[in-house]
């Protein structure tokens, strides 16, 4: 599968950064983009409604000018998350605001996106859909997604359950657009295995969290380092829909991770209000499995340089490892 043209030659690893709640910022974005891989924000993430477009203002300046300065540099577009459900009384005002900067990418969740596709198509934007599932992943197809963002398990924040081993294998059958894979990656080599196995692009918010760029607090930084996979809960409690947090932040705000209740999916609230759930995001900090292989709090420049070192150093594996098969007797 060939990329949208608008990816093509504009990136220096096959990255979208995942928009992550509250942390996804303007400084994030654009450290992202410059560093060549997608950043992107939930429109949510800029409170009140009317600093989105403050925000759409300056990344889209400074980005351009990055650019105009620095015409040999691989620039990544950036992309805008939006929250597709009877809640977010925002969406029609965040999409027009998408619409009126032309943001190259818009990522959605839950819903499938039909009142969205049609006025980012207008002006020849990209929707791609996020997915937990077949079910999920052809209703969006049917609404004309640009592509899929397959949120399998281990994944940071909201997750699915299902292996993309799994995932990827089912959807690869019926669909020959762009997937993107998300589930545990946060190392050069993982990006790899993700194109591998049928996916075009890695789906990465995790990792990012640990940048000085990230709206992030020190300690929920700083947990990350010191975590592993074995302290990633699962539980729909603080949203009403399936995510995965770090246990040591959910006994921090004085609860038991291995006994919480279940959440109800009636509780999610986004947009204007926000989520109903006052502790969610703010004290319970969500994180996919990959924790573990988080070493240290960096930039975000450093952060891509090392994928980078670790792709290159993955695929020169893989080279002399596939080596001896597949050769005519």
């Amino acid at each position: 599968m060939s990329l949208p043209a608008v990816l093509q030659n504009s990136l220096k690893l096959p990255v979208i950064c995942s928009p992550l709640f509250i942390i996804s910022n303007p400084d994030l974005v654009i450290a992202q983009c410059k560093a060549g891989v997608v950043g992107s924000f939930p429109a949510l993430n800029a409170r009140p409604a009317e600093e989105l477009e403050v925000w759409l203002k300056r990344i889209t300046s400074e980005l351009a000018e990055y650019q105009a300065a620095n015409p040999d540099a691989v620039v990544a577009p950036f992309a805008v998350n939006q929250i597709v459900h009877s809640s977010n009384d925002r969406l029609q005002h965040d999409v027009e605001m998408c619409v009126k900067y032309k943001v190259p990418i818009i990522i959605t969740s839950l819903r499938a996106p039909d009142e969205v596709v049609g006025p980012i198509h207008s002006y020849g934007g990209l929707v791609f859909h996020d997915v937990i599932n077949v079910k999920h992943a052809k209703k969006a197809i049917e609404a004309g997604v640009d592509g899929l963002i397959l949120v399998c398990a281990g994944a940071g924040g909201h997750a699915g359950q299902l292996s993309p081993f799994a995932l990827v294998s089912e959807i690869r059958a019926f669909y020959d657009g762009p997937i993107i894979l998300s589930g545990a990656i946060s190392k050069g080599e993982q990006i790899l295995a993700a194109q591998a196995m049928g996916a075009d692009l890695a789906y990465m918010g995790t990792r990012f969290i640990a940048t000085h760029e990230a709206n992030a607090d020190a300690a929920y930084k700083q947990m990350l380092v010191d975590t592993s996979a074995d302290d990633i809960v699962y539980s729909n409690l603080f949203t009403g829909v399936h995510g995965n947090y770090l246990k040591p932040s959910i006994q921090n705000a004085g609860m038991d991770p291995n006994n919480l209740p279940e959440g109800e999916k009636s509780s999610m609230k986004f947009g204007s209000g926000g989520s109903n759930k006052s502790k969610a995001w703010r004290d319970i900090w969500g994180a996919g499995q990959g924790v573990g292989s988080i070493a240290g709090v960096t930039t975000t420049a450093e952060a891509v340089s090392q994928l980078e070192q670790e792709y290159a150093s993955a695929r020169a594996r893989m080279q002399q490892i596939a080596s001896p098969y597949g050769k005519q007797p």
